[in-house]
């Protein structure tokens, strides 16, 4: 899905939610959990958030897609974007430490383009930790995790380059300049204390380049509660 933003004499943007085709994932282990009390360095935080995010397959009949997820619970509730398994067809989760289990949809709203997977057969997991984007301000330091191009593990770093933005048919999302790319969708965008503050959702490009040119969009977590709230309700 695309929408032009913005013409001139450099060219459009052109804004994607965006799936990696499914292939090859690099399998990387997390370092082991650490106190939040203790955080002091982005490397500090990375150690905290990465058990919480997960790499999501979803392997078609016609067409296969990879995405990304946080752990919303101790036994398997996974938040993801909906875009990342409205496809359909088999859905896999790889936990950070290379375990992967098979998935259903329990849940989904594609307006707000957010979905709660159940992975089966895991415990023990390592829930996110919810911040709130209340209190988000322009230049604030975050981080983006998930499995961009497949390559599970991954982090970037920026700042919040504006808030209050609307990209096709959502609004109110944050920009960041942090790396977003292909398979990111339904990866966190987590504070400075391993808080949580949004979703990775979009990416915006010149429409000739489809890697990042520093312009990615989360919806905001406060919006991420209502809308889990209400799905987990009914």
């Amino acid at each position: 899905m695309a929408l032009m933003l913005a013409g001139g004499g450099t060219g459009a943007l052109v804004v994607d939610r965006f799936t990696a085709p499914a292939s090859s994932v690099t399998r990387t282990t997390a370092a082991a959990p650490v106190s939040a009390a203790t955080i002091d360095s982005l490397a500090t935080v990375v150690a905290v958030v990465s058990p919480s995010i997960v790499t999501v397959e979803v392997t078609g009949a016609r067409e296969s897609s990879l995405g990304s997820g946080v752990i919303l619970d101790t036994d398997g509730l996974v938040l993801t974007n909906q875009h990342v398994v409205d496809s359909g067809g088999q859905v896999d989760v790889t936990l950070s430490d290379g375990r992967t289990a098979p998935a259903t949809v329990v849940a989904q709203d594609a307006t707000a383009d957010l979905a709660l997977l159940r992975a089966t057969g895991l415990s023990g997991l390592t829930p996110a930790t919810l911040g709130s984007d209340s209190t988000l301000t322009v230049g604030d330091t975050v981080l983006a995790f998930g499995s961009p191009l497949g390559l599970a593990g991954t982090v970037t770093s920026g700042i919040v380059s504006a808030l209050h933005r609307s990209v096709d048919d959502l609004s109110g999302l944050v920009q960041t300049d942090a790396a977003i790319n292909h398979g990111n969708s339904g990866g966190a965008l987590v504070d400075t204390a391993g808080r949580v503050v949004g979703i990775n959702v979009a990416i915006a490009t010149t429409g000739e380049d489809e890697g990042s040119v520093g312009l990615g969009f989360a919806i905001p977590v406060d919006t991420v509660r209502q809308v889990v709230a209400r799905l987990t309700a009914s």
